[in-house]
């Protein structure tokens, strides 16, 4: 990654060597382009949030809101001759955005870790299951291959792998979808990172498999203080795994807060549109769903101000003139923020409105 190109207006390689007190992951004005024969695609637009040790965040949005981007960004693994990074990311004392290629192969596997979305396109057909976890494990700790295959072993087991003393010399397809998903954690694990990444972890998994996914993940965090970062589209997944939350749009944070904040008192019309796009059970059966109307913009010629104005049904409420022509800040800077220019009591009266409609109308 140190071929990236980097460009920071606030600091300079030597500000970034060394940082104060903070939380245990920091993201910081965070922006993320890529070149394409289309023009540029702004992915990521100054996106900032922290994570502390043992806590959960989840990431939740759209499909190319730019929840993948960011921890592709994390992970450095980006094209260096197509994405220009603007930004810090600071892992403790190490910034990870100005790193060296040497120094993010260093930390990735070891210190940092990711379970990607489809385990049977990320594991390798031609290699065992116990093969490549334990590769993982020889290279960052330096074991011998009699160690690392006991390491896999073990850590088959701690996942929930049936006869893992057998089931290490078999293959990926040996494997049901939700055994490789569990595969994938355990190599994800096996060296003990201290930063877990899950980017859509229980996609195409029916409901048991998928609570037991989760159920592992929150076992695993329980008793190994991992910081985990979860990417998801389903807000069901946040409300049951997550600490905090962050809610993004075309590639902007519209909406943080701690797992109760958001999903019980949202205040972003975008958050609402998630939200209101769910079944509940406390709503009658003759109450229909209110999906976000429209698509997501494209990145290549984002929305000015906010980039929800083309969808949004409260912009008459605030003036068009705000909606189009300011990009609001995500307010306040601590606890729940959002970013959107209606006043909080406004929201909050929409907010009950909303929910009255979703009550068929009860108070």
């Amino acid at each position: 990654m140190g071929e990236q190109t980097v460009t920071t207006a606030t600091s300079t390689t030597e500000a970034r060597t060394r940082r104060g007190p903070g939380p245990f992951l920091a993201v910081r004005d965070l922006s993320v382009r890529f070149t394409t024969e289309d023009g540029v695609v702004h992915a990521v637009d100054r996106l900032s949030f922290d994570l502390e040790k043992g806590t959960t965040l989840g990431i939740v949005g759209e499909s190319g809101s730019g929840k993948s981007v960011t921890s592709l960004s994390i992970l450095g693994l980006h094209d260096p001759e197509t994405t220009d990074i603007e930004g810090e990311i600071w892992l403790e004392d190490q910034e990870l955005v100005s790193a060296s290629r040497t120094t993010m192969e260093r930390l990735r596997g070891n210190r940092i870790a990711m379970v990607f979305q489809d385990p049977l396109t990320a594991l390798s057909p031609y290699h065992t299951v116990g093969r490549q976890i334990a590769e993982t494990y020889r290279r960052h700790k330096g074991a011998s291959k009699r160690e690392a295959r006991e390491r896999a072993i073990e850590m088959l087991r701690l996942v929930g792998i049936p006869q893992p003393q057998l089931r290490v010399d078999d293959y990926p397809h040996h494997f049901s979808g939700g055994m490789r998903q569990r595969v994938m954690i355990a190599m994800a694990l096996v060296c003990d990172p201290d930063l877990l990444i899950a980017d859509e972890p229980t996609t195409a998994l029916d409901v048991t498999v998928q609570a037991q996914i989760l159920d592992l993940l929150k076992d695993l965090q329980q008793k190994t203080g991992t910081a985990i970062i979860l990417i998801t589209h389903d807000l069901g997944v946040v409300a049951n795994t997550a600490h905090n939350v962050l809610v993004m749009y075309a590639g902007r944070a519209v909406e943080r807060g701690t797992v109760r904040e958001v999903l019980h008192e949202p205040r972003h019309p975008y958050t609402w549109g998630l939200l209101g796009s769910m079944p509940s059970l406390r709503s009658p059966l003759d109450v229909p769903l209110r999906p976000v109307r429209g698509t997501p913009p494209s990145l290549l010629s984002p929305p000015s101000g906010c980039p929800f104005h083309p969808r949004c049904d409260y912009v008459d409420r605030v003036g068009p003139e705000f909606c189009t022509g300011e990009r609001p800040a995500l307010t306040p800077e601590h606890g729940h923020a959002d970013a959107c220019h209606l006043p909080l009591e406004e929201k909050r009266r929409i907010a009950k409105e909303r929910d009255r409609a979703e009550r068929g109308g009860r108070a």
